[in-house]
């Protein structure tokens, strides 16, 4: 039975592990094909590339984009894009851009409640000082001892509602969809059990979604219950969607699960690989 794992981070953006020391766990944990997901950057791809060749690894370009929509973040994961696509590469470009301010304005929000030199503290974790995003302001607090893990940051500080949050406008939807789709690649929803809408809700941003030319939802994630599981793939099926699956693995001690610990999607599904070259080496329920 092959093991896919279609998203995770590396060092290019809020990951613990370079894109090499991720593909090397990759293999040491019985992955077979692999895609990297880096928020919003594409610069790891070509080093994963070259250490999954040298693993046997079957790698899969990929990118996690940052969108708002409604007033919300959403994440769009693009699979087999082409990196020399330019919309995809100048989009890239401008929403990397805006997470500096970001940043800047997450370290006031943290100075008003006392918690000072946070955007130094969060520069620290970023690798290269390329993308700085939530995770590095919460290893930061973990460090400083405010919080006792990256997971709990997130819950107490970082979250709409809480004082370290600020609003940021992403690219569209539309926008997003119309990169990857103009790539080559798919567009996938990521855990969309994440984003804390109701069910009506939900169903616009499927709808909506559908609407731009999307292809696919992200149903296996470790943030799912089963119940999710299953509605999602019922979403997915009445809708014409492929399904796709992936840990969000950032790091050791960080993530829901590891890299190669994904249960089964279910039998219901149509997976998002069913038509690459490889597909007759993948079980429908691999």
């Amino acid at each position: 039975m092959l093991n896919i794992d279609l998203h995770c981070h590396s060092t290019i953006s809020d990951g613990l592990l370079t894109p090499t020391q991720l593909i090397d766990r990759a293999a040491a944990r019985g992955v077979t094909t692999l895609a990297l997901t880096d928020h919003d950057d594409i610069a790891g791809l070509t080093e994963a590339r070259q250490a999954a060749e040298a693993k046997n690894i079957t790698f899969v370009n990929g990118v996690e984009i940052s969108v708002s929509w409604r007033n919300r973040t959403i994440h769009i994961v693009g699979l087999n894009i082409d990196t020399n696509h330019e919309p995809l590469v100048q989009g890239l470009a401008e929403v990397r851009a805006g997470r500096a301010q970001r940043a800047e304005n997450i370290a006031a929000e943290l100075d008003k409640i006392g918690i000072h030199g946070s955007l130094e503290g969060a520069y620290a974790h970023v690798g290269e000082r390329r993308l700085i995003g939530r995770t590095h302001f919460a290893r930061f607090l973990v460090e400083q001892g405010h919080a006792k893990d990256v997971k709990s940051v997130f819950k107490h500080y970082l979250v709409k509602g809480k004082p370290g949050y600020t609003p940021h406008q992403w690219a569209t939807l539309d926008d997003a969809v119309e990169w990857i789709q103009g790539s080559g690649g798919r567009a996938v929803i990521a855990h969309p059990g994440r984003y804390d809408m109701g069910k009506n809700v939900l169903n616009d941003l499927f709808e909506a979604f559908c609407a731009a030319g999307g292809s696919a939802i992200e149903v296996i994630t470790p943030s799912h219950t089963p119940d999710q599981v299953r509605r999602f793939a019922l979403h997915a099926r009445d809708r014409q969607l492929l399904v796709s699956c992936g840990s969000d693995f950032h790091g050791p001690g960080e993530s829901f699960c590891d890299l190669g610990q994904l249960p089964e999607l279910p039998d219901l599904c149509n997976p998002i690989w069913h038509d690459w070259p490889m597909h007759n080496r993948i079980p429908v329920n691999a």
